[in-house]
This record gives structure tokens, sequence and C-alpha cells, in this order.
């Protein structure tokens, strides 16, 4: 072994001291910084509430996020009935099946209304979408939710007395004021008590209200029938046109799920969040009634923001 050999063993020898000594001293202040521990035991339980609320908000918002991740596939699916039955028609119609001339003209008119709902159709979803995207502006002023859901029940009740479906409107304080677009909040209403009562079997509906002064939200509470909550059916996207019945082809409406989509969007472009709640047994013994709930921005007084 020459000279630089025993250069680099004694240099390895230097530095490997020095290493231990540095890892010696980094244990010594971890061990006597270590009585701070228990203070961070101590602040354990409401840090893992906190986790908790977080890791249930994280789910939800997943869900949701989940939930509006198909819009582009419940569109295609609410748009192919209609489209399937406006190539039916046709069909008949190129392949001269037609009796005469009177049954061509019928089957042509069959399809020209039809392309007016599937019209119709696309521009509801294309309102909603520049509304969401910021194109079409909202009138966002304050309004007394007392008048609101009274304009509401007003607009529906014969709706729900020509079936036979008692409709409860229970009085609002009129000293609530909403920051809401008030078209746009009304529209939203009339839509899902529209679509609850078209889906009802039997029961009864009750529009009620109430203030969360802690977070400066009004709710909008809708007990419906829980048989009348099919709003999260499940998209049959493999669904051929053969087996398309001739009730799915005649129809040219959007399903309670995608009303149930436009209507959460439209609620959150206004600052507020619609929810499905669980259901409860109502009044009526064996009636499982679920709340929809909607939280809409409260007006909040001057007094209070001093």
């Amino acid at each position: 072994m020459n000279w630089s050999n025993w250069i680099y063993l004694g240099a390895g020898i230097a530095l490997g001291m020095v290493f231990r000594q540095l890892f010696a001293r980094s244990s010594n202040v971890s061990s006597s910084s270590s009585p701070v521990a228990p203070l961070d035991q101590q602040d354990m339980p409401p840090i893992a509430q906190q986790l908790q609320q977080t890791q249930l908000a994280y789910q939800m918002a997943r869900e949701m996020s989940q939930f509006k991740a198909g819009f582009l596939a419940r569109t295609t699916h609410e748009l192919r009935s209609p489209l399937s039955g406006l190539i039916g028609l046709h069909q008949l119609i190129l392949s001269d099946l037609c009796e005469d001339p009177a049954e061509e003209r019928e089957f042509i008119a069959q399809a020209h209304e039809r392309t007016l709902k599937l019209l119709k159709l696309m521009d509801e979803i294309l309102s909603v979408a520049r509304t969401e995207h910021g194109t079409n502006k909202l009138d966002i002023q304050p309004r007394p939710l007392a008048q609101v859901l009274e304009e509401v029940h007003n607009l529906t009740y014969m709706l729900a007395a020509n079936r036979n479906f008692p409709l409860q409107l229970l009085p609002a304080d009129p000293e609530i004021y909403v920051l809401v677009d008030y078209l746009w909040l009304r529209q939203i209403l009339i839509s899902l008590i529209d679509t609850a009562i078209t889906q009802m079997q039997e029961g009864s509906i009750c529009i009620s209200s109430s203030t969360v002064p802690t977070n400066n939200f009004a709710n909008i509470w809708l007990d419906v029938p829980t048989h009348a909550i099919s709003w999260s059916e499940p998209i049959n996207l493999i669904k051929s046109e053969d087996h398309l019945t001739q009730i799915d082809q005649g129809n040219a409406a959007l399903s309670p799920g995608m009303r149930l989509l436009i209507n959460q969007t439209l609620v959150e472009v206004m600052g507020g969040k619609l929810e499905i709640l669980p259901s409860t047994i109502a009044q009526e013994p064996h009636q499982q009634v679920t709340r929809l709930q909607i939280s809409i921005p409260l007006v909040i007084p001057e007094a209070e923001l001093l």
C-alpha cells in the first residue's frame, strides 16, 4: 500500500467520526424535545374529528364529481331515444312501407313534431350549459323567500290536486330574504315538484323552509315519497335501438336524473347547493319520505355585518 492509499484511509476515518458526532447531536436534540409530544396527543381528539369531517366532505364531493362526470353520457342518452324514433319513421317512409300518401304524410308530421321536441331539449341543455359557463348572466337580487314559495305553490297545487296528491306549504318567515335569480329558483322548484308528482303513486308533498344563521344560508325543503325519487337511475349506454320501446321513442322529455343534474348545476351557479337527504318515516303510517334540500345564500343585514 503506497502513501496515497494511507491518506485516503485517514480521510475516510476522519469523516466517519465527524458524521458520528453529528448524528449523536441530532439524537440528543430530538430526545430533549420529546416532552412536547404529550401536547400533540392531547390535541388528537379535535384533530381526529376534523379529519373525519374532511374525509366525509371529500367522499361527498367525490360522489358528486362522479355524478357530474357523466354529464356528456347523460346528454347523449337523453337525445338518443328521440333520434331513434325519427330514424324509425324515416325508414318506414324511405322503404315505401306506407299504405297511401295520407299515412306517409302522417309519418312526416310525427317526425316533424319529434324534431321540434328534440330541438327544445337541446335548447334547454344548452341554456343551462351557457348559464354555468357564464355566457347567460343571472339576475341575482334579494328576494323574499315566502313570496317565492307561495308563487311556486300557486303554480303547482292544481297539478297535484288533479292527481289527488295533497301539496302542503308551511308558511315561511316574511323577514327572510335570499340572494337568487328569482325566475331560475322558481323554475327549479317547479321542475322538482312536477317530476315528483309525475312519478308518485300515493302520498303527499310538503314544502317548508328554515334558516341556518351559522353559515348564512336558507334551506328549502321538499318532502316527497321515497318511491317518487328515481332520479339516480343508471344510464344504459349499451341499449340498442332495436330494444327501444315505442314509449321511449315517442317521449322527448328529459329524464328525472338529467333534470336533477340540471337543477343541481343551476343551484350551484347561484351559490347554493341541492342535496338529497336520507329517507325518514312520514306522519302517515308506513310511508317513507325523502327530503330534497336546496340551500340558498341569505341576505345579511348591515347591522349583523357590523
